[in-house]
C-alpha cells in the first residue's frame, strides 16, 4: 500500500513513529534529522495517502499498511534490519553540520571509515548520526554493535551476529554464517568503540570487507584500526567561538541546551562569553562540556569556572549505564588501561608541560625508569594513536596535551606522598617537575644566550627575530610554569631564581616589558646575595623606564638603595639615589604622578655621602646635578663636560651616554645645533657597542629619540626619518607599538608622509591600550601629530577622538 502511494523508506519511518504518536520533536530525535524536516514528511505523508490531518494519518498507520512495506504486500517477507537499530538518542544533536556531512560523504566513499578521537569527544553521537543520514541508501540496513562489553576479540563476531538477530550457525563457525549471511548484502555496519579490540577488530573487519562487497564499516575509536584501504576521520573537539568560527561555535550551544535541559534559563550575552571560555577551557570536549553544563543550576558559572581547576572531581554525573561516561574521570580511565606501563607513565609526566612540546623536551624530563629516554618518540606516537595526545606537524614536530589529560596524569602522580623538600625526588611529580624546571632553564638560558650582543648586530640580524620570538614563545608559558611551582619549594630558591632572571632578560627582549618588570623583583626577591639582589632590582627599575611608567622606576631604585644599604653596598645604594634623581629632570614625561618640590635635592643629598669611592655613582651624581641647572648656566655644560671625560676614563659606555644626552640638551638650549648633533652622535656610537638590556634600553631609545629630534632641529628629515625607523625597530619594542611609533608619527606629520601617520596611529593606540593605556606626557607628540592630520583631513570626530588620546 505505502509503496503504491509513493511513500519512501524515510516516509514510512516517520508514519511508523506517528503511529505510536511521537512528537516532530521525538521523531527529529530518533531519526536524526531536523524538526523542519520531519514536518516535510509528514505534509508529505498527508497528501500522498489523501488524509486531513496528523490522527487520521496515526489511525490509518496501522499494521496491515506498514508490513507491506516496500514491495506492495507481495513477495518474500522483508528480511532487511531498518534504521531504528541505532542507539536512541535521548537529547538533542547539537550543531557539527560540518563535520556531519563530511563523515557521510566519507563513509559514502570508502569502505571502512574509522572515526578517531579522545574519549568523550563525540564519535559515537557523531558516527551514529551519519549512519542515519545514511540508512536510506542502504537497501539492508544499518546496524550498530557497541564493542565496550567485549572483552576478547574472538567474540567479535558473535557479538555482531547478535546484533543481527541471527540463529544458530548450524555447523559453521558464528564467523562463517555471519559471512555467508552478509556476502549479498548491501549495509552499513557501525563498530562502536573498538579501542581495546584493535588487533582483534581489523582482523575481523578485513575479512568482512573481503567477502562482502556491499558492506560498508564505520567504526569508532580512540585510535585507528591500522588497515591500508581504512580512511581515518578525526573526530575534533566542538567548535569555539573566535579564530575562523563565525559565531558563538558549536560548544557554546550545546552547553546553553543542555543547561536549558537542566532548568538554567538562557544565559545573557556577557554570560554567553564566560560560557565560551569554559568551553576553551574544556577544550571543547563534548562530554566535559554536557557534564559541566549539567551542573551549572546548582553551582553556577562562577562555581564552573573556578571548579575547573579541579575538573576531574568537578565533572561527574553522567550515564548511568555506559560506566565509561559517569565521569570525566572514568572516561579518562578507560583510555588509560589500554596503554601499557612505559606508556602510562610518560602519559602522567608530560602532564607536566602547559604547552605544546617536542620529543626531546619530553625526553629530558619523562625520560627516566620505567620510561626509556631512547624511546620517547615511538611513546609519543602511540600516545596520539590513542588520541591522547595531539600532533602538531612542523619542523620539529611537537605535541600537545590537552588540559584535562594534564590534570590527569599530575593527579595519578600525586596521589603518592607529598615530597620532602630536601629529597632529590620523594614523588614520581616531583621528579618529573624537577626535570621539567630545569629543561625550562636551559630552554630559557639558550634563547638569552643568542641575543648577547651589541645593538649594532642585534639590529642587523632583525630578519631573524621573528624566529626567535617564536621560539620564546613556544616555551615561555612552561617556563612561567615551572616557576611558579619552583618559588615556593625552599629547596629551589637557587634555581627559581636563575630561571626568573633569565626571563626577565629574554622577556626584554621579547619586548614584553611588564613581564620583565616582574621578573626581575621576583629574581631579587629570591636572591641569596645581596649585591646580586640590588642589581636586578636595579633591571627592574630599567624596565620601568622603558615602559614609559616613571614612578614604578622611582619605586624600584628606592627599594634597590634600602637593599643595598641593609646588604652593606653604600655605593650601589648612591647608584640607585641618583638614577632616580637624574630622571626627574630628564625623564618627567614619564612620571604620571609628579613627586613633591624638594626630592630631587633629598635624594642627592641622601645619596652624596654614601658614594665616597665609589666612581659609577659619583658620575650619576654629577650627571645628575647637570640635568638640575638650567641650560644656558656655563656650569651645567661644566658639569655635564666633567661627567663625559670621568665616564669616558672610567669605561662606562652608559654613564658616557647619559652625561653626552645632558651635553645634548645643553646645547640645544644655547642654540648651539652642531654641537648639539656631534654630541647625539657620539652617544649612538658609544651606544651601537652594549648589548641591549632592561637597565640600559631606555638610555639607547632614548638615544635614537633625541638623534631623531635634534636632526628635525637641523632640519634634516632624511636623518630625523632613519633614526625614528631605528627606534621603532628596536628588539625591545616588538610588543609595544606606541613607543616603537611615538617618535616616527611626529617625523612624518612633519614630513607631510599623512598616510604613513595614520597607519602608525592605529599600531600606537592599540599597544598603548595593552599597555594599559600609561599617563606619559612624552608620548603625547606623537598623538598630537595624529590629531594634526585628521585636522588636515578635516576629519572633526577623529580629531576629536585623538585629542582625548592626547589627554
Amino acid at each position: 500500500m505505502l509503496a503504491d502511494a509513493g511513500v519512501s523508506e524515510r516516509e514510512a519511518e516517520v508514519l511508523d513513529l506517528v503511529a505510536a504518536r511521537a512528537t516532530n520533536a521525538e521523531i527529529a530525535a530518533r531519526l536524526f534529522v531536523s524538526v523542519r524536516t520531519v514536518e516535510s514528511h509528514v505534509s508529505s505523508l498527508l497528501r500522498k495517502l489523501g488524509v486531513a490531518d496528523r490522527r487520521a494519518l496515526a489511525d490509518l498507520a496501522g499494521p496491515a499498511t506498514r508490513t507491506g512495506g516496500g514491495n506492495g504486500g507481495t513477495g518474500p517477507p522483508d528480511t532487511r534490519l531498518p534504521a531504528r537499530t541505532l542507539p536512541v538518542p535521548l537529547t538533542s544533536f547539537v550543531g557539527r553540520s560540518a563535520e556531519l556531512a563530511d563523515l557521510v560523504a566519507a563513509v559514502g566513499r570508502n569502505r571502512l571509515v574509522t572515526a578517531t578521537g579522545p574519549g568523550g569527544v563525540g564519535k559515537t553521537r557523531l558516527a551514529t548520526a551519519a549512519a542515519a543520514e545514511l540508512a536510506g541508501a542502504r537497501p539492508d540496513g544499518v546496524w550498530f554493535v557497541d564493542l565496550v562489553p567485549v572483552s576478547d576479540p574472538t567474540l567479535i563476531a558473535s557479538t555482531v551476529s547478535a546484533a543481527l538477530g541471527l540463529d544458530d550457525p548450524r555447523g559453521r563457525t558464528v564467523e562463517e554464517a555471519l559471512l555467508s549471511h552478509l556476502s549479498d548484502r548491501q549495509a552499513l555496519l557501525i563498530l562502536d568503540n573498538c579501542e581495546h579490540l584493535v588487533d582483534g577488530a581489523a582482523v575481523f573487519v578485513e575479512r568482512l570487507l573481503g567477502r562482502c562487497p556491499g558492506i560498508h564499516v564505520l567504526a569508532t575509536s580512540q585510535t585507528r584500526l591500522m588497515l591500508p584501504f581504512e580512511w581515518a576521520f578525526p573526530v575534533p573537539g566542538l567548535s569555539l567561538p573566535g579564530g575562523a568560527v563565525e559565531g558563538e561555535g558549536d560548544a557554546v550551544a550545546l552547553f546553553v541546551e543542555r543547561a536549558r535541559q537542566a532548568g538554567v534559563a538562557d544565559p545573557s550575552p556577557a554570560d554567553r562569553r564566560r560560557i565560551g571560555e569554559i568551553c576553551r577551557r574544556l577544550d571543547g570536549v563534548a562530554l566535559a562540556i554536557e557534564l559541566a553544563a549539567a551542573r551549572v543550576a546548582s553551582l553556577g558559572l562562577d562555581g564552573i569556572e573556578r571548579g575547573l581547576s579541579e575538573r576531574l572531581r568537578l565533572l561527574a554525573g553522567g550515564s548511568r549505564i555506559d560506566e565509561r561516561h559517569r565521569s570525566l574521570r572514568s572516561t579518562i580511565d578507560w583510555s588509560y588501561a589500554l596503554l601499557d606501563p612505559a606508556d602510562q607513565a610518560l602519559l602522567r609526566r608530560v602532564g607536566v608541560f602547559h604547552a605544546r612540546f617536542t620529543a626531546a623536551a619530553a625526553a629530558a624530563v619523562a625520560g627516566f625508569a620505567p620510561v626509556d629516554a631512547a624511546a620517547v618518540t615511538d611513546g609519543l606516537a602511540r600516545l596520539a594513536e590513542h588520541s591522547l595526545l595531539v600532533t602538531v606537524p612542523g619542523e620539529p614536530t611537537r605535541y600537545r596535551a590537552l588540559e584535562t589529560i594534564r590534570q590527569y596524569g599530575t593527579d595519578l602522580m600525586g596521589d603518592e606522598p607529598p615530597p620532602d623538600e630536601d629529597a632529590t625526588a620523594a614523588s614520581e611529580l616531583d621528579a618529573a617537575r624537577r626535570r621539567h624546571l630545569a629543561w625550562a632553564t636551559a630552554a630559557i638560558a639558550a634563547l638569552d644566550e643568542w641575543t648577547d650582543v651589541g645593538l649594532a648586530d642585534a639590529l642587523a640580524r632583525a630578519d631573524e627575530m621573528p624566529r626567535w620570538r617564536a621560539d620564546f614563545d613556544r616555551v615561555a608559558d612552561d617556563a612561567r610554569a615551572a616557576l611558579r611551582w619552583a618559588h615556593d619549594v625552599p629547596a629551589l630558591r637557587a634555581e627559581a631564581a636563575a630561571l626568573a632572571t633569565g626571563l626577565g632578560s629574554t622577556c626584554f627582549g621579547r619586548g614584553l616589558l611588564g613581564e620583565c618588570l616582574h621578573r626581575y623583583e621576583q629574581a631579587a626577591d629570591l636572591a641569596d646575595d645581596p649585591a646580586t639582589a640590588v642589581d636586578l632590582l636595579l633591571s627592574a627599575a630599567g624596565a620601568g623606564t622603558c615602559r614609559h611608567v616613571g614612578g614604578e622606576a622611582l619605586r624600584l631604585w628606592r627599594a634597590a638603595a634600602d637593599a643595598a644599604v641593609a646588604g652593606g653596598e653604600p655605593g650601589l645604594a648612591a647608584y640607585a639615589l641618583a638614577r632616580s634623581a637624574e630622571l626627574l629632570n630628564r625623564g618627567p614625561g614619564i612620571i604620571a604622578a609628579q613627586p613633591p618640590p624638594g626630592t630631587l635635592d633629598a635624594l642627592l643629598s641622601e645619596a652624596e655621602p654614601l658614594a665616597a669611592g665609589a666612581p659609577r655613582a659619583q658620575i650619576a651624581i654629577l650627571t645628575a646635578r647637570a640635568f638640575d641647572l638650567p641650560e644656558t648656566d656655563a656650569a651645567a655644560r661644566e658639569a655635564a663636560e666633567r661627567a663625559v671625560a670621568a665616564a669616558h676614563d672610567l669605561g662606562d659606555p652608559l654613564l658616557e651616554s647619559g652625561a653626552l644626552d645632558a651635553l645634548s640638551a645643553i646645547h640645544l638650549g644655547r642654540g648651539d645645533v652642531p654641537a648639539a648633533v656631534a654630541a647625539v652622535t657620539a652617544r649612538l656610537d658609544l651606544l651601537a657597542r652594549v648589548r641591549p638590556a632592561a637597565h640600559n634600553g631606555m638610555e639607547i631609545s632614548d638615544g635614537y629619540a633625541m638623534a631623531s629630534e635634534i636632526a628635525l632641529t637641523a632640519g634634516d628629515f632624511a636623518a630625523a626619518r632613519r633614526y625614528a625607523d631605528t627606534l621603532a625597530a628596536l628588539p625591545f619594542h616588538s610588543e609595544e607599538g606606541h613607543l616603537a611609533t611615538s617618535r616616527r608619527m611626529s617625523v612624518d606629520a612633519l614630513a607631510g608622509d599623512l598616510a604613513r601617520v595614520l597607519v602608525d596611529a592605529e599600531r600606537f593606540r592599540s599597544g598603548w591600550e595593552r599597555a594599559g593605556r600609561p599617563v606619559a606626557t612624552s608620548l603625547g607628540k606623537g598623538a598630537y601629530a595624529v590629531t594634526m592630520v585628521h585636522g588636515l583631513r578635516d576629519d572633526d570626530e577623529a580629531r576629536a577622538e585623538w585629542f582625548a588620546v592626547v589627554a
